[in-house]
């Protein structure tokens, strides 16, 4: 479903990205996790088309990401970062309303679609009418979601989605995104810098480092095959579980 091949970025005359090769299964979840600055947000801007690669070719659905392609290609993909990126000056519906409005749904069909959502993450009907300033971060998070759900995308991209937020609620929301996956059936790409979260909610993980991949694998292959003295460093970092031994 989602294809980089010797992808590269650089910013200011400094790599941050690649060259990278990467294939993302259709309907499988797959979770990046490494340091700070290793390349993982970038990826993601580069797939929603965000960026645009210096090198190589990124392609999404067997469509390549190009200027000319990325709107149209953006309909199919559901993007969520951290804390959200609502729009303040407008309410939890309005804001979950935005694409389906831009593409000119009738009124009737998005008050469904926003029904349906609601029940689907969790969020009281009677919390819509409310500003994100009036909301928690928990269900600041799951607007988010909606939002991103709202055109039924093929496509999930999470960016640090539960970073922000406490312990309780971030579990909580962890369960409910991974019995959300199972259900949806949808091709998931989620940054975390929590190789725990990885293991819970991923079919496969893949460590990057300056930019580049590591070792792909699940959360145990790391654990107990790891490819490079860095990846015992990275899961030792991690002190939590089993990933702290």
């Amino acid at each position: 479903m989602i294809s980089l091949q010797g992808v590269t970025r650089s910013y200011e005359g400094r790599r941050v990205l690649g060259p990278l090769t990467l294939d993302v299964p259709a309907r499988r979840t797959l979770a990046l996790v490494g340091p700070s600055g290793c390349g993982k947000s970038t990826l993601l801007r580069l797939v929603v088309g965000l960026l645009a690669p210096d090198q190589g070719a990124i392609e999404v659905d067997g469509t390549r990401v190009t200027p000319e392609t990325r709107d149209r290609l953006r309909l199919g993909m559901g993007y969520v970062i951290q804390e959200g990126a609502l729009f303040p000056h407008l309410t939890a519906a309005g804001n979950v309303a935005l694409l389906a409005r831009d593409q000119r749904w009738s009124e009737s069909a998005i008050a469904q679609r926003i029904d349906e959502l609601a029940r689907l993450a969790h969020f009281p009907q009677d919390l819509l009418a409310r500003y994100p300033e009036q909301l928690s971060g928990g269900q600041k998070q799951r607007v988010a979601l909606m939002r991103a759900l709202v055109l039924d995308p093929s496509v999930l991209l999470f960016d640090e989605p539960l970073g922000a937020l406490d312990p309780m609620i971030r579990a909580k929301l962890q369960d409910e995104l991974a019995q959300l996956f199972k259900t949806l059936e949808k091709t998931v790409l989620f940054v975390t810098h929590d190789l725990a979260e990885a293991a819970f909610l991923a079919d496969e993980v893949v460590l990057m480092r300056e930019g580049r991949v590591v070792q792909r694998g699940t959360a145990m292959d790391l654990v107990e095959r790891p490819a490079e003295p860095f990846v015992t460093e990275f899961v030792r970092a991690q002190r939590t579980g089993v990933f702290a031994r």
